[in-house]
């Protein structure tokens, strides 16, 4: 699956000239309409930045291919070997991640960099319910009502909400959990992330939901080979420092507190008013019914710093026990 997303005028980079031998630069990304949908937009903003056509290529990864649970694959780095097996062997020349699907407790392969983290989306859930079903809260599902989400952040989160709820797990791109969804036959509501809905451009009546949301949130991350200076100075172009910041504070709490696949670790970095940031963790119970949470602020320059002192509270209030308490 590739798909070709042509030069466009120059842009801010008048006069910018990169020496890769070839007019065309390939983005590898998953198959999914959302993965599809999000290399689009890289591109394009490549294409405005540099005179290069883009190629887009399709990379089918073992955590698409596989539909049971992802620790079954050793968590979700399932979803990054293709892909950065294609970089390493020059397969594609950059490519495009969703940063919470990109592990905190492995490294990145020798050689691989991310040059950019995009301006962070809305980090929000949200709740939708069946067309037709005349639902538009969680407070209008019945006792026991069957709600559908593969992350076990959100299932500790609505276990603390609403214990009665039946989370059954429900992976697959937005687009089938949606027409699952829509069946009326498994669910009577789904829970997914509110930038999946926008990127794809989908409207329908949604509840956004008070959860904490998942280490990265809302980023793309954009990653290429080390050692292609100028593909690495092309995208650096793109990055947006501010959530560069707020990355560093929630990857460095994660990485502290390793977690696996299995562990309902909830983060959120965020800047206050007073130019203060603000980082904010929790580690929970399978079910939610036990959780720590840690919230503290520094300056900006010190993200790292906060990040592990917020991995450190979690842990000494009880999170390695919470960890440790919930099979791989």
């Amino acid at each position: 699956m590739t798909e070709i997303v042509p030069a466009r005028r120059r842009g801010e980079l008048e006069g910018f000239s990169w020496e890769t031998g070839e007019g065309r630069l390939k983005l590898g990304t998953r198959t999914s309409p959302l993965a599809m949908a999000q290399a689009r937009m890289v591109a394009g903003m490549v294409s405005r930045l540099a005179r290069v056509d883009v190629e887009i290529v399709g990379i089918m990864t073992t955590g698409d291919k596989h539909q049971g649970d992802l620790s079954e694959l050793g968590g979700k780095g399932a979803y990054l070997r293709e892909i950065d097996r294609a970089l390493l062997t020059r397969g594609v020349d950059f490519a495009v991640h969703c940063l919470k699907d990109v592990p905190g407790d492995v490294p990145l392969p020798d050689g691989l960099i991310f040059p950019a983290y995009l301006e962070r989306d809305d980090t929000g859930d949200v709740m939708l319910f069946p067309m037709g079903s005349g639902h538009e809260s969680m407070a209008d599902l019945p006792y026991g009502a069957r709600v559908g989400t593969s992350a076990v952040r959100r299932r500790a989160q609505l276990g603390r909400i609403r214990p009665d709820l039946r989370v059954e797990y429900l992976r697959g791109n937005v687009n089938s959990r949606l027409g699952r969804l829509d069946a009326g036959n498994e669910f009577d509501a789904i829970v997914l992330a509110r930038a999946s809905l926008d990127r794809l451009d989908l409207a329908r009546p949604h509840e956004v939901l008070d959860m904490i949301p998942a280490v990265g949130a809302g980023v793309l991350a954009v990653q290429c080979r080390e050692s292609d200076r100028h593909i690495a100075e092309l995208l650096r172009l793109l990055d947006h420092e501010p959530t560069r910041t707020c990355v560093r504070a929630e990857r460095t709490m994660l990485h502290g507190l390793q977690g696996h696949c299995n562990s309902p670790i909830a983060g959120r970095a965020r800047f206050e008013r007073d130019g203060q940031l603000s980082l904010e963790g929790m580690v929970f119970t399978r079910d939610g019914s036990q959780f720590v949470r840690s919230h503290d602020w520094a300056a900006p320059r010190e993200a790292a710093a906060l990040g592990a002192y917020i991995a450190g509270d979690l842990l000494r209030k009880g999170g390695r026990d919470l960890i440790d308490g919930i099979p791989h």
